[in-house]
């Protein structure tokens, strides 16, 4: 499991599998956010599978799936508020990890400057200044 820490309450990461539930809830995360739709990809662990690992572990789990590099506004407004409600670190995670701090950087939850939002996302790996015209 590769984790990208953005800060000390968000972390994103590619697919994670249900035996790694243990070991997040293990270091402290509280919170787990699938961004990937269900059976997105040949392979790709069942959501059901890894809701029920999560929450055996002790985690919330929550889904906000986006795909296609569509962020609808609905998708991004359910994305923030899980990121503002959230009782302790939270590990979002997709393919890649790139969607997810995707969309931490376009929902801006924690009110950033754009600044900080493009300096955040390429201190954990991910170069979105490609992203700066949408940002204001």
């Amino acid at each position: 499991m590769y984790i990208r820490k953005v800060d000390d309450r968000f972390a994103v990461a590619p697919q994670v599998q249900a035996e790694d539930m243990q070991a997040l809830a293990d270091v402290g995360y509280t919170a787990v956010m699938c961004n990937r739709p269900d059976g997105e990809e040949p392979g790709q662990p069942p959501l059901a599978e890894l809701k029920a690992a999560a929450e055996a572990a002790g985690l919330t789990f929550h889904h906000v799936p986006v795909s296609g590099g569509h962020f609808p506004e609905e998708a991004l407004a359910e994305f923030a508020r899980i990121r503002r409600e959230a009782d302790g670190p939270l590990l979002a995670y997709c393919r890649s990890g790139t969607r997810c701090i995707t969309m931490e950087t376009l929902s801006n939850p924690m009110g950033l400057s754009v600044d900080e939002r493009i300096s955040r996302a390429a201190e954990a790996g991910y170069d979105l200044s490609s992203l700066r015209g949408h940002l204001s």
